[in-house]
């Protein structure tokens, strides 16, 4: 360790010292300037009285100043909040902690004894340096090592197997205490049971318990004590952007552009002005630069404004982190876990600015490294003993690599044998942890918040987490987000649910549009996946998006202005794969004017298929479009690839029927078709005749198709309605406490264990024991008293059995009583009664009837059951060994 220390070049707290030197400088050339001004006015004698009295007189005023200002802030008394206060020693009940808790064994003193010894060498080669923190206080003000004070332990929840999932509960069960003294470790350091328990700590309580679970589940993590920013050691987020706002990278995929056709067909000359679209571009790339000037403004009016704030203890707070090495569970490279925002960090980031010493369950090493840039340019090679000082000789941690030449210097196997009697010698072992295990209930996992809430202040958005079932619409989460660095204009709302019967996962409210977007989880009953509107009222604008595979009709997306409806579809059998529905103004009607009674009347019908190929392309329609209201129907074809353009054929729907009842015949004027490849069946009437017959048909079905997707749409908003003012939760079967039909089952099969347990119980019974008490003790039993046992004690049971059957009848009366009253109370009341007093009078009379048939049935039984009882108990005391030589006479 000598060595080591002596090859360290500089301390940690390089930038405290640089300021003590320079007050030190001040002062002396203050000292120095005041005894030449002493030595001047000895020179002058009598010419400088005048002078020092007006010194006199400024020193006795300054003293003056000074004790008015003690007085002042003499009064000023400074109270700490009780919420810091709430996590003490005072506060933590240590009568039922285990002994481990309230004393050290051998092995802990004497690991005790080492770290004091180490430390009096630290403080002795490093005077500079502060002193280490190797054995704060517990909750029973028992000294203990910090590195017995981690626990590892594997939880039994999969979510935390992680270390982002495992850092994010502990930051959200966890309550954070600031440390009673910023620039000094604490004086104690709880155990991770009571932190649990208690549900709040510090920086160190944090790191601890997140160590102690991370190597439970498998990772090289360490504790680390050192020094860190103003924002990391009071959790101060207000300057971080929220990472539910950064919206991830979206990778843009170049599409593979088609080889030119040879006889493809050349686009047609571009007749736009390139003067007007240069000066277009000029005029939207000012309008972007002008954007983006004032945007930097900004920021650097903020960035002017936050700089301004500089911290007075910049470097001298103390936190503590997680360090997590590289190697185990597959982590590339090593990082830092700030346990109070469960956020990851760069080894080079800024926020961290000097390591002290670091541990865990094995060792404790000492930084020797030089701080003067942060933690940029440290090296965390815990088997270099020069940069890490180990405590313990036992470290896991490989040691530097020799060269060739020192390699082979060490190839004798006496000295390797010496080399490992030496080290044998001089290793100490790490004591178990005096730490119960770690145990995190179902309950305390799913509440996950301390009280079920928590909010956290970023920048220009707040986060807001509650527990699963704690709100009555399963929300658990809402992040708000702010235009102005205030927090007081809202810009959107996020917020998230669980457990919800309506499958609702996501709801998105955007306060400037006005836009609303729901998402879904499938499952539900219209197989709704994303829903985004601006108004529940009907025919407005909103898009609905499904779940295909749970529709039977294979719909995708629908799109509902007040003018139109459009619809994708896709896997559906006759390749429909688009609908396009223009809606003309509504006719007045003197009835009740509704949706659903008044439709709104279709003018054009656009529909589009895919590619069928069991049908030629020149017979496949690509798309066809029913203009009702002018009674035409046109078709396009699909086009086949050896040719460029596409078959088209146009109808001209007319009425079977003229003004005068006769019927019109099909004429050639009724179809314009142009085809590629003319054929002789197409041309005959016939032909076209069925053609538009068929149509006719297909129109009809599309009117109606829809038709039935305008009630959907309906059918839709109002089942969403019901579902927003219901907002029922789903609870599983596997939840006991909350599914009240397991929880009553439960507790009927408890009543029949506990009634079984009591028939248990009463066979066993001595019925004879209350009576026998009466006669003296060790006295034998004559006849006579034998006989005045069995009668006494029958009479006591036909008293309870008379009892138990006048009690079931009082119940009996009591309650056809109350319902006679209640039913006297209906008929008085009868016509100013509501429906829901109807029915709540309905439900008490169902279950008054049901409770009276219940006493009367027991009554009944008891009935029947009473002298089967009693002839029973006379017979068992007829049979009982004390009674039964003595009762033989009457039998």
């Amino acid at each position: 360790m000598v060595q080591a220390v002596l090859k360290a070049t500089s301390s940690l707290d390089s930038h405290r010292h640089a300021r003590m030197e320079v007050l030190k400088e001040k002062v002396e050339e203050e000292e120095a300037a005041e005894r030449e001004e002493a030595a001047e006015r000895a020179e002058r004698g009598e010419k400088t009285k005048r002078p020092m009295e007006v010194r006199r007189e400024e020193t006795t005023m300054t003293q003056e100043m000074l004790r008015d200002l003690e007085r002042k802030l003499s009064e000023i008394e400074v109270s700490v909040p009780e919420k810091l206060l709430a996590f003490t020693k005072d506060t933590i009940d240590t009568s039922k902690l285990p002994l481990s808790y309230q004393s050290n064994t051998l092995k802990e003193e004497h690991l005790l004894q080492v770290a004091d010894n180490f430390s009096r060498q630290y403080s002795h080669l490093c005077p500079d340096r502060v002193p280490l923190f190797l054995h704060p206080l517990n909750e029973c003000e028992v000294p203990k090592f910090v590195s017995t004070t981690i626990r590892p332990t594997l939880m039994p929840y999969p979510e935390l197997y992680n270390w982002d999932t495992c850092a994010q509960f502990i930051s959200d069960f966890l309550s954070m205490v600031p440390l009673p003294d910023p620039l000094k470790p604490p004086l104690y350091l709880y155990s991770s049971t009571t932190v649990l328990k208690y549900q709040k700590g510090n920086c160190f309580d944090f790191s601890t318990l997140l160590c102690s679970m991370l190597i439970g589940a498998g990772y090289d993590a360490y504790c680390v004590n050192g020094y860190g920013s103003q924002d990391l050691c009071h959790m101060d987020l207000t300057r971080e952007v929220c990472p539910l706002t950064m919206k991830p990278k979206e990778s843009v995929k170049e599409e593979e552009k088609a080889p030119p056709k040879k006889y493809a067909i050349k686009p047609p000359r571009d007749l736009t002005s390139r003067f007007e679209q240069e000066q277009e571009m000029k005029r939207q790339e000012a309008i972007k630069a002008e954007e983006e000037n004032r945007r930097k403004q900004e920021e650097a009016r903020l960035l002017e404004q936050e700089n301004a704030k500089t911290d007075p203890l910049h470097g001298l707070r103390v936190h503590s982190w997680v360090l997590v090495l590289s190697g185990k569970r597959e982590v590339p490279e090593s990082f830092f876990i700030d346990p109070f925002t469960a956020r990851s960090y760069s080894t080079q980031d800024d926020h961290f600015l000097g390591i002290e010493s670091l541990w865990n369950h094995k060792n404790y090493w000492v930084n020797m490294q030089d701080c003067w840039n942060c933690c940029k340019d440290l090296v965390f090679d815990l088997g270099d003993p020069v940069r890490w000082e180990y405590l313990l000789l036992g470290t896991d941690k490989p040691f530097l690599s020799l060269t060739e030449e020192e390699d082979e210097g060490m190839n004798d196997d006496d000295d390797v044998e010496n080399l490992g009697k030496e080290d044998e010698d001089k290793s100490f072992d790490m004591p178990p942890s005096w730490v119960e295990q770690i145990e995190i209930s179902p309950e305390a996992f799913e509440t996950r918040c301390p009280n079920g809430k928590k909010v956290i202040q970023y920048k220009r958005a707040k986060l807001e987490k509650w527990a699963p079932y704690l709100n009555n619409n399963g929300l658990v989460c809402r992040l708000t987000t702010y235009e102005d660095l205030e927090c007081t204009k809202t810009l959107e709302m996020k917020e998230w649910y669980q457990n919800r019967e309506d499958m609702l996962e996501l709801k998105h409210i955007n306060k400037i549009t006005g836009l609303n977007v729901d998402y879904f989880k499938p499952g539900h009953p219209q197989a709704l996946r994303v829903h985004s509107y601006k108004s529940m009222q009907p025919e407005m604008d909103r898009v609905m998006e499904f779940y295909e595979t749970a529709r039977v009709d294979g719909l995708i997306k629908r799109e509902e202005t007040p003018k139109t409806m459009t619809e994708h579809y896709q896997g559906r059998p006759d390749f429909l794969s688009y609908r396009h529905v223009n809606f003309g103004p509504r006719m007045k009607k003197l009835a009740l004017n509704s949706a659903e009674s008044n439709p709104r009347p279709m003018v054009k019908i656009t529909e589009r298929f895919f590619r069928n190929p069991a049908k030629p392309a020149d017979e496949d329609v690509a798309e066809r479009v029913f203009l009702i209201a002018e009674e035409r129907i046109q078709l396009r074809y699909h086009c086949r690839s050896d040719h460029i353009t596409a078959n088209k054929r146009e109808f001209l729907r007319r009425t079977e029927v003229d003004s005068k009842g006769n019927k019109i015949i099909m004429t050639p004027d009724m179809c314009i078709s142009f085809e590629v490849e003319p054929m002789e069946h197409t041309k005959k009437l016939l032909y076209q005749y069925e053609a538009m017959m068929k149509l006719k048909n297909e129109e009809k079905l599309s009117r109606h198709q829809a038709w039935e997707s305008e009630l959907e749409v309906l059918e839709i908003l109002k089942l969403r309605e019901e579902e927003e003012e219901a907002h029922t939760l789903t609870i599983s079967i596997y939840d006991t406490k909350r599914n009240e039909k397991s929880k009553e089952y439960r507790e009927a099969m408890e009543r029949v264990l506990h009634e079984e347990h009591l028939r248990q119980v009463e066979a066993q019974l001595d019925y004879l024991a209350p009576f026998l008490a009466q006669l003296p003790p060790g006295e034998k039993l004559t006849r006579w008293q034998a006989v005045r046992l069995k009668d006494e004690c029958l009479n006591d049971f036909k008293q309870r059995l008379i009892d138990k059957a006048n009690l079931i009848q009082a119940r009996f009366e009591k309650e056809t009583q109350e319902l006679q009253k209640k039913q006297q109370w209906y008929q008085e009341n009868q016509v100013t009664l509501t429906p829901e007093d109807e029915d709540l009078y309905l439900s008490y009379c169902s279950q008054a009837m049901f409770r009276i048939r219940i006493l009367e049935q027991r009554l009944s039984r008891h009935k029947e059951l009473a002298p089967l009882k009693y002839l029973a108990l006379e017979e068992k005391l007829y049979k009982d060994p004390r009674l039964v030589e003595l009762l033989k006479v009457f039998v």
